[in-house]
């Protein structure tokens, strides 16, 4: 009896330790089973997490296979079956614009009302102001043009007392001191073809006594032209740019990273030729014949090689009467679209949207000349025109291509972001073009 007594006393202590070891146990498992869904649920989110960080910082752009096709070639072989015609400017295109280089799309003539894929104009554009450097600028552009005499009087007063018939324009945005021999040759290829013409530098540096002694040798020879300090406001006025231009000079439109000089160029060309009429042209671009004939015309930069139709417009040129409503539609598009970070968005690129827009409306009488009337050579190219000739063979693609362009081309853009270093050699196509449209001929503007 007390032998089972004292085993059982034993064994109590032990089953109670027994029993605690159990609970202990049985807590640590439900411990851990619920731990279980929040650690899964910390996995999953840490994943999902990881998942998105990695879909944002990594992309596909799901480019063409294709690669871009080469830029026109206008050589003599490839234009010899196609005689110089007019392009109708009644063809729709679609345009795409982009950072050169650029291949825009053309769209087939013969198709019935063709979807077309542009740029939509933006009508409720909202401006920031931009609070760098770029208003700086457009304060320093603008403030030398206070207190003028009226911009509308002196060019009046200029085209009245010439008798004026032919009526050019320029813009010179920059200072007097980068107005070289390139821009002074320009201004001599001018007067060459045109003697009795009236030539217009718009400018702010040209517009001084240092600028009147780099006009002095053409007032010299008794040719007739005047550089004027722009008067924005008179030539914005009633005119969507109006608005745009007062927003700029509160600083509630960003100038962008683009030369807002460029910008205001691009802007001031339309305006002149809409308040006045006449013929406009870039200080890089060499006049070849007499622009006489020519009424209401841009001309294309490019053509779609496989329709012959032009795929991108260029306004280093432009000829339009006054009030011209095409002109109107530029201003317009300029002031509704600005965009100062986008090179060409508010020139080259302007005017295509504009021109494959206003297809079929009344109204809009205008032509659109072939490349080489003004474009002879594309940008990418400009080198071949400058080189001089490095065998018999060379030499005869030169003298070919020079004979196709003195009956072609009106005028020769030389382009001159791309070949502003370029030196020309002795027997290049710009050395004999130089020779045939120089009025000082013996110049240091034949260092061009």
């Amino acid at each position: 009896m007390n032998t089972m007594h004292y085993h059982i006393t034993k064994f109590k202590p032990n089953c109670l330790v027994y029993m605690q070891h159990l609970q202990n146990i049985k807590r640590s498992i439900f411990a851990f089973l619920l731990c279980i869904p929040t650690s899964l649920l910390a996995l999953i989110l840490f994943l999902l997490l990881f998942y998105n960080g990695f879909t944002v910082f990594y992309f596909h752009l799901p480019f063409p296979s294709n690669p871009l096709p080469e830029p026109a070639n206008f050589s003599q072989g490839n234009l010899a079956k196609n005689s110089f015609k007019k392009l109708p400017a009644s063809v729709m295109y679609a345009v795409k614009e982009d950072t050169p280089p650029v291949i825009l799309k053309t769209l087939l003539p013969l198709l019935q009302n063709p979807a077309i894929t542009m740029i939509p104009i933006n009508h409720s554009v909202v401006f920031k102001p931009n609070k760098t450097h770029g208003y700086e600028a457009v304060k320093r552009m603008l403030r030398s043009a206070d207190n003028l005499k009226r911009f509308s009087t002196r060019v009046r007063e200029f085209f009245g007392n010439h008798g004026c018939k032919v009526r050019f324009f320029m813009t010179w945005i920059s200072s007097l001191k980068s107005f070289g021999d390139r821009e002074f040759f320009s201004v001599e290829s001018l007067f060459r073809s045109h003697p009795d013409a009236c030539l217009v530098i718009v400018s702010n540096s040209m517009d001084s006594e240092s600028g009147s002694l780099v006009l002095k040798p053409f007032l010299d020879k008794r040719f007739k032209l005047i550089a004027i300090k722009p008067d924005f406001d008179y030539l914005f006025k009633d005119t969507h740019a109006e608005k745009w231009f007062k927003g700029l000079k509160k600083g509630n439109v960003s100038p962008g990273e683009v030369s807002l000089g460029q910008n205001m160029s691009n802007l001031l060309r339309l305006a002149l030729l809409y308040k006045f009429g006449g013929i406009y042209m870039d200080t890089d671009v060499i006049v070849l014949k007499r622009f006489t004939k020519l009424r209401n015309v841009i001309g294309a930069q490019t053509i779609d090689l496989e329709t012959r139709n032009w795929s991108r417009l260029n306004n280093a040129v432009l000829i339009f009467d006054k009030k011209h409503p095409l002109l109107f539609k530029f201003i317009e598009e300029f002031a509704l679209t600005f965009d100062g970070n986008k090179w060409g968005h508010n020139g080259p690129y302007l005017v295509s949207r504009v021109v494959s827009r206003v297809n079929g409306r009344p109204g809009f009488n205008f032509t659109v000349l072939p490349p080489p009337a003004f474009y002879p050579v594309d940008w990418s190219r400009i080198r071949s025109f400058f080189r001089g000739p490095r065998d018999k063979v060379h030499s005869t693609w030169l003298h070919e291509k020079l004979e196709q362009i003195k009956s072609e081309s009106f005028a020769v853009h030389l382009w001159n972001k791309q070949s502003r270093e370029i030196k020309v050699e002795s027997g290049s196509i710009i050395n004999y073009i130089m020779l045939d449209c120089c009025v000082f001929c013996n110049s240091s503007s034949s260092s061009l």
